[in-house]
């Protein structure tokens, strides 16, 4: 296990108490006490994580040498047996409060689903999907908002973007990119035969317009009469919008609100988010020799879980993990899966730090 030196723990809580003294002071320049505030707050958790281990290896040091008095000895030893089993969970604790952060953990995120392989029940999938997604955000405290959604004709999504916005929404949802099977009889089946079908997710951080320079020369806009259902008003109405971005070649379709301007804002809303996820796709490349994370290599072609209804079970194939749990976790009760899939993510972070 990676251990934090002594050296690294003396810098943290120094900074830490540096940066408290210095906010009490009340003698800075309000946008200094806003960073200084900030950093404070983000170092808070370590510098706590870092008195436990100081306190506890400081016990272990005062009690080791207790053990040369005869009269206190076993009391002595007693006590280094439970010191001695705290310490390794403390000093893991704060191995992981020192693992580099992914600056887009706390940002909100776009959630787009698509069917695939299966037609109309792959449709249907899709759509469970969605629902598992928003009841889960039901239970974080969190806001979905259907950007676009196109409807299949027996019900569920051919495609659907949703914003999912709340406190650390990417970090819990980060690791669902990728392709989702579900094995079951359809409703339409008369044979009773399981069927497979599948549906790709894509988790992106939402990107503030400081993160990505769209130049306007950059954009293609078209503006057509928006297609389906929506009645008179929709298709009299020039509202629909196209944008591509001609150096990507990415383009987003937005037709869903009869408000031009409003279409336009939202898909410079999904552009962004996409434009932000080649980017960090990017630096992602870049480091995949230092660190190969199947839990997060993002690539979306990667068959990640499996739904078997006839039984009852969910299987996420990168860490081998499978919970007889399927009627509640299709209905949002998605935390076990996630935990396991980030605790993973930290121990392949962590044992990546340990060797190099």
């Amino acid at each position: 296990m990676t251990q934090v030196s002594e050296r690294q723990i003396d810098a943290i809580i120094e900074r830490h108490a540096a940066l408290q003294a210095r906010m009490a002071t009340g003698d800075m320049a309000p946008a200094d006490f806003v960073a200084a505030s900030k950093e404070f707050a983000e170092l808070e958790p370590v510098a706590t994580a870092a008195r436990e281990v100081v306190r506890l290896r400081g016990e272990l040091t005062s009690l080791n040498e207790m053990l040369a008095d005869p009269e206190m000895k076993a009391m002595a030893a007693e006590e280094i047996a439970a010191v001695e089993a705290a310490l390794p969970a403390a000093e893991h604790d704060l191995a992981l409060q020192l693992l580099p952060k992914d600056v887009a953990d706390a940002r909100a995120a776009m959630l787009e689903i698509r069917a695939g392989t299966g037609g109309d029940e792959a449709a249907l999938f899709a759509g469970d999907l969605l629902r598992m997604y928003s009841r889960f955000a039901d239970g974080q405290g969190w806001k979905v908002e259907i950007i676009s959604a196109n409807e299949a004709e027996m019900g569920g999504y051919k495609e659907v973007v949703a914003s999912v916005s709340g406190q650390g929404v990417f970090a819990r949802l980060k690791f669902e990119s990728g392709v989702h099977r579900v094995q079951r009889v359809p409703a339409t089946e008369s044979q009773g035969r399981i069927h497979t079908s599948a549906a790709t997710v894509a988790v992106l951080p939402e990107a503030e317009e400081v993160d990505v320079a769209i130049n306007d020369s950059d954009l293609k806009i078209d503006i057509y009469r928006a297609s389906g259902a929506g009645g008179q008003h929709v298709n009299t109405t020039d509202s629909a919008i196209r944008i591509t971005h001609i150096p990507s070649g990415l383009v987003v379709i937005q037709q869903d609100q009869r408000s031009q301007h409003k279409n336009r804002a939202k898909a410079m809303q999904v552009l962004r988010a996409r434009l932000y996820d080649l980017e960090r796709a990017k630096i992602h490349d870049a480091e995949a020799s230092a660190r190969k994370s199947m839990v997060g290599s993002g690539d979306r072609s990667e068959r990640i879980r499996t739904y078997n209804f006839p039984q009852g079970r969910v299987t996420d194939h990168r860490i081998n993990l499978t919970l007889h749990r399927l009627p509640e976790i299709i209905e949002g009760a998605m935390d076990e899966l996630i935990d396991a899939l980030i605790a993973e993510d930290q121990a392949q972070r962590l044992a990546g730090l340990g060797d190099g």
